[in-house]
């Protein structure tokens, strides 16, 4: 098994390596055969033309060789870095043994259920099952839904304004974002969306709101089964809620015998600072679902880790094609003992605070940066202008900038006024100074 290597020594590169114009001309020409033969739905080139030939740690190398500072890596999936050797050669040996099992046991699925019990907030810890779906967050998401349903015999379901929890139909109506649905409606029905605080003066009306919908005879939501909720909105703009608000929630689904289901699809698996986001609230959830990072190294997998005393359902009550990637299981499970080795939750803690402190520095001469939020490395940075209107055009801009400099930063927000950061875990200092310089300039100039 190869060693436990330092984060310094798995990228390419702790500075952007610009060689070409961007994009140069193999992009240009991969770019150009996509638009020709591939989806019309396809949308992250859009945003950032790039053609990838190889990747290690937090450094992508694109077809003309040029190295970026990867500052989203695969919106929150390769928390570990790319190619991580660790991760890599334990997946390696998998491969050469077998890939799909479906839901037998193998060494792979059963480690990978004891790591995440090992980690597994409050009293879930112990006394906790964990199930395998298909490949993707949304599938935890529907398997969380039918959780929910079978053990209260509630059909209604409480989301938020401002939640994304992925686009299949029942993941698609706990999403609170239009885009991604109005053309596709009907969903499911008695989905209601209660408001999520931003600030310490919103948490009371969010959680009457919410108990309203519970409990109140004309509270307009028949028959509840549950809440869903993010601990840090990611696609709504990182927007991380004041401290009593998760639990204020978990006090109303206790009274009310519901379950409470938080989605840890991009802010677990290390990326705040703790295992779960939630662990920050002292909060202990019915059931968590996780996708993203918990195949290790981009390697698709999603999983809900949910109480015990919930596992009520049949054989065949939850099923997949695909839930036995044994491969992405072995990732999942070197990926956690990575983090743990190389205390990379502190290193996190440690890094995204630089990283805020830089920004906010930046925001005392620049106004329109309106604010910047989040936890550990989940990064989120408000863009307004002096009337308070979203400044999208602006981060765009910033983007932009960014990209054609060597770092590879996305958005956020309702309207797109969000610069998101989510460099990976393995993201070294030097890395974090450079690529903020960049960034900062980059604010400066177009701000």
């Amino acid at each position: 098994m190869v060693a436990s290597q330092p984060i310094e020594t798995l990228h390419l590169a702790e500075e952007p390596e610009i060689t070409t114009e961007i994009p140069g001309p193999n992009s240009k020409e991969l770019l150009d055969r996509q638009r020709e033969i591939d989806s019309s739905a396809v949308a992250y080139p859009k945003a950032i033309p790039i053609a990838i030939n190889e990747a290690k740690g937090a450094t992508i190398r694109d077809a003309d060789g040029n190295v970026f500072l990867d500052f989203f890596a695969g919106i929150g999936v390769l928390n570990v870095g790319h190619s991580n050797p660790y991760v890599l050669e334990a997946v390696h040996d998998q491969l050469d043994d077998v890939t799909h099992t479906i839901d037998f046991p193998t060494e792979a699925r059963l480690e990978l259920i004891e790591k995440l019990d090992s980690i597994a907030p409050g009293n879930l810890k112990g006394n906790n099952r964990v199930i395998f779906g298909g490949p993707t967050g949304s599938d935890a998401i529907e398997g969380s839904i039918k959780l929910a349903k079978y053990n209260t015999g509630g059909t209604g379901m409480i989301s938020f304004r401002g939640a994304y929890h992925g686009t299949t139909a029942g993941a698609g109506s706990l999403t609170a974002g239009k885009k991604y649905k109005d053309d596709y409606a009907p969903l499911l029905p008695d989905v209601a969306y209660a408001p999520y605080p931003r600030n310490e003066n919103e948490v009371e009306h969010a959680l009457r709101e919410v108990r309203e919908l519970v409990e109140d005879p004309y509270g307009g939501l028949s028959n509840p089964a549950g809440i869903w909720v993010e601990p840090i909105q990611g696609e709504g703009g990182v927007i991380v809620p004041p401290e009593e608000f998760l639990p204020g929630l978990k006090e109303i689904t206790e009274a009310n015998d519901l379950l409470l289901v938080v989605d840890e699809i991009q802010a677990g698996m290390g990326r705040t600072g703790e295992w779960f986001a939630a662990d920050h609230y002292g909060v202990t959830p019915d059931a968590i679902t996780m996708a993203k990072g918990i195949g290790g190294m981009g390697l698709p997998l999603s999983a809900m880790l949910y109480h015990e005393k919930y596992d009520t359902w049949e054989a065949g009550g939850h099923v997949g094609t695909f839930r036995g990637n044994a491969p992405a299981m072995v990732g999942g499970m070197k990926a956690i003992e990575y983090i743990q080795q190389h205390d990379l939750l502190t290193h996190a803690t440690e890094v995204g605070d630089y990283m805020r402190s830089r920004l906010r520095e930046a925001a005392t001469e620049t106004p329109s940066l309106a604010d910047v939020r989040g936890k550990g490395l989940f990064i989120g940075a408000e863009f307004r202008d002096s009337n308070g209107e979203p400044m999208q055009e602006t981060v765009n801009d910033i983007q932009e900038y960014c990209y054609q400099h060597g770092v590879l930063v996305w958005t956020a927000g309702r309207h797109g006024t969000v610069l998101r950061l989510l460099p990976p875990l393995v993201v070294t200092e030097r890395q974090a100074e450079v690529g903020l310089d960049i960034v900062i300039e980059a604010i400066s100039r177009m701000g």
